[in-house]
């Protein structure tokens, strides 16, 4: 017994902490569970919602200072209208008003279904220099049977009211003249205010599709 106490031991620190080299698969038998405050990793789904040729999906619960990134993935979002600009916009009064100020870039690289044409471009009519507008995520989407769009976007601790709220995202989409576009798109919302709701839509007309809303432990 002796032997094992001062093995133990030899593992906590004169503060009391027990060192990483002490924890393994074997050392605490029959967890069933962990106390809430103990971070175990990973994503939570906080919401999905699917649209049914709707104007647009807004996440107005749910951002809040429980995660320090949220991400939302598209699926199968397809406009109504052909040539459609899928888009987004934050929020800080929960959703009452959509216009938080943006600066942000935007590029893509593109290929049609022929392999005739390729190309890799900055797309300076899609970025933002300080503007409260929607921020364009991709442009001139089909409305054909098949045709939507795909991808996901990061934002990062939106309850912060010291900071900037940085987003990434990452669509591709079925451009409506039978090319496939991958966009890249990043940037920040200029506000010191805590962002808690965000609120996506086409340009001109109804969508379809569902968008899930996940925290980040």
């Amino acid at each position: 017994m002796g032997t094992i106490t001062r093995s133990f031991a030899n593992n906590i620190t004169t503060s009391g902490v027990l060192l990483p080299a002490s924890l393994t698969n074997n050392s605490i038998a029959n967890v069933t569970a962990y106390n809430a405050a103990i971070a175990t990793g990973g994503m939570k789904l906080i919401s999905s919602q699917t649209a049914s040729n709707s104007a647009s999906i807004s996440f107005t619960t749910g951002i809040d200072s429980t995660y320090k990134e949220y991400q939302f993935y598209f699926i199968n979002v397809a406009p109504r209208n052909d040539s459609d600009y899928f888009q987004f916009n934050l929020s800080t009064d929960s959703g009452s008003n959509y216009n938080v100020t943006k600066t942000s870039t935007h590029f893509d690289a593109f290929a049609n279904e022929a392999g005739t044409d390729a190309v890799l471009a900055y797309e300076t009519a899609w970025d933002l220099a300080q503007s409260t507008s929607f921020q364009v995520l991709c442009w001139e989407t089909g409305n054909g049977a098949d045709e939507c769009v795909g991808g996901s976007m990061q934002l990062f601790n939106p309850s912060s009211t010291t900071y900037v709220k940085h987003f990434i995202a990452n669509l591709n989409q079925y451009y409506n003249a039978n090319y496939t576009i991958n966009h890249y798109v990043a940037g920040y919302g200029n506000t010191t205010s805590a962002i808690n709701a965000i609120q996506f839509k086409m340009s001109t007309g109804n969508m379809d599709g569902t968008i899930l809303m996940f925290g980040i432990v």
